[in-house]
């Protein structure tokens, strides 16, 4: 099967990359990522990841697997999603400041006949950040990209987090893991 990766995310790009797998990146716009009100948190992510995988179906061909993912960030059974400005990621990173909160990735391996979805889950506890620590991170790495205003690999993640339960990887974004056991999986039930 030919692999597409449907995300411009490059920390997705640079993850699946690291299994050594060969796949294409494929981008298609104006994709709805909304969700019914409601819907469980822990049942977010892979309900858009599906949405998402819906809207390539007509577009892969026969020997082609497309996979999508969306990752969320939950705290107090809120979902915090990637800042509008400045303001909402400081707001955001105060929501976790001294606390533990979970990423959850929802995946989707999507091909003309078969469907396979799943959601990871991670805690991650961050430390009593300081406002300066909070803006320091917001003027110089401009985190509006990233669902709960952090990426763990950069500074913030460095100096922030204080420890974490179950895969890093998918604090970035992709459960690679996860993802190479469902397509060694995927592959085997063909």
């Amino acid at each position: 099967m030919k692999i597409i990766l449907a995300s411009g995310s490059p920390r997705r790009k640079e993850l699946l990359s690291g299994l050594g797998l060969d796949f294409e990146v494929r981008l298609l716009s104006g994709i709805d990522e909304s969700y019914p009100e409601g819907l469980p948190t822990d049942r977010i992510a892979e309900y858009i990841a599906r949405s998402k995988s819906a809207a390539y179906v007509g577009n892969i061909s026969d020997d082609e697997l497309v996979i999508t993912a969306d990752t969320i960030v939950v705290v107090d059974d809120k979902v915090l999603g990637k800042p509008v400005d400045a303001d909402d990621a400081r707001s955001m990173l105060r929501m976790l400041s001294g606390r533990t909160h979970q990423v959850i990735t929802g995946v989707c391996l999507t091909t003309k006949v078969q469907e396979r979805s799943f959601s990871v889950e991670t805690d991650v506890t961050f430390k009593k950040l300081s406002s300066w620590e909070i803006d320091y991170y917001i003027d110089n790495y401009k985190p509006f990209d990233k669902a709960g205003a952090y990426g763990i690999q950069e500074w913030i993640g460095l100096v922030g987090v204080e420890s974490i339960n179950g895969s890093y990887f998918n604090v970035m974004g992709l459960p690679v893991q996860r993802i190479y056991n469902e397509l060694s999986s995927f592959q085997n039930s063909r």
